[in-house]
Formats: structure tokens, sequence, C-alpha cells
């Protein structure tokens, strides 16, 4: 059984995946695939589509179709790959000890971090939380110097 990872370009379709993935994490990848980092993600995200396809659903978001800069900026995606998480319809955040809980920010170090990190969003879920303690030690959570704007 092989496995493809579809590829999001348009607002409908990105909206539809969201309504439609019924009790399981949706991992949604914003960034490009002429990024090296998001090749990396994206090699860690599809190693580890057979061990999460039956709690979680993972789709890439072309960050450069105009249709998705909706998306961008309701989550404020200015660096990649950034990855969000929904569970039937909700906006499921992790806190990572950092200033944003609503999206991971880089990469994972290794294909076991990116599971861990989606079976705590899945156990969670199942449980009504909306955010989840992030399961993975601190060294091995990406850091980033956020710059807000208009602030």
């Amino acid at each position: 059984m092989d496995f493809l990872i579809t590829t999001l370009t348009k607002k409908q379709q990105v909206d539809s995946t969201i309504k439609d993935t019924i009790d399981k994490v949706l991992v949604l990848r914003f960034g490009r695939t002429s990024d090296p980092v998001c090749l990396q993600l994206d090699g860690i995200l599809y190693k580890s589509m057979r061990e999460v396809s039956k709690f979680a659903t993972i789709a890439l978001v072309d960050m450069d179709s105009d249709d998705i800069q909706v998306y961008v900026k309701y989550f404020d995606i200015t660096l990649i790959p950034s990855t969000v998480f929904f569970f039937n319809a909700h906006h499921m955040k992790m806190d990572c000890r950092t200033a944003d809980h609503s999206k991971w920010v880089g990469a994972f170090h290794r294909k076991q971090d990116f599971i861990d990190v989606v079976e705590a969003i899945y156990r969670g879920a199942m449980k009504g939380k909306l955010i989840v303690p992030c399961p993975l030690p601190p060294e091995r959570i990406p850091k980033f110097q956020l710059l807000y704007r208009d602030v």
C-alpha cells in the first residue's frame, strides 16, 4: 500500500478537507516544494503516513497559491514550513513552551517526533481538549524569534 500526500492549492479544497476530516487529526503543512526545509519535513511526513493513518490525515498546502493567502494571513504564517493541526474542524493548538501555540514552525528532527506530536494531539482531542502540551523535550522543538507586526 503506497501513500501519496495530497497537495491543496485552493481555499475550497482546504475548507472541505478541514470540514470532511472526521475523528482524525488533520495535519496541514504550509510551505513550498522548492524549500529544502519543507522537503525535509515532507520526507518525514511521507515516511510517517502509514503509522499515523488510523488517527491522522496529512495534506500539503501550497503557500504560493493566491487562493490560499486567506489561510496564510489567518494563521500568520511568516516562516515555512508551518504545520497546523485540526480535529473535527477545530483548530488544535500545542503548548511547546514558545510564544506561538497555533502552529508548529520548522521541520521535525525525526519521524518519531512527528508521530509523538500527532498522537498527543489525537489523545487530547479525544478528551475534548483544544490545546495539548508538547510531548517532545525542549531540545527537539525548533526555536524561532517571532516578529509580530503592528505590535
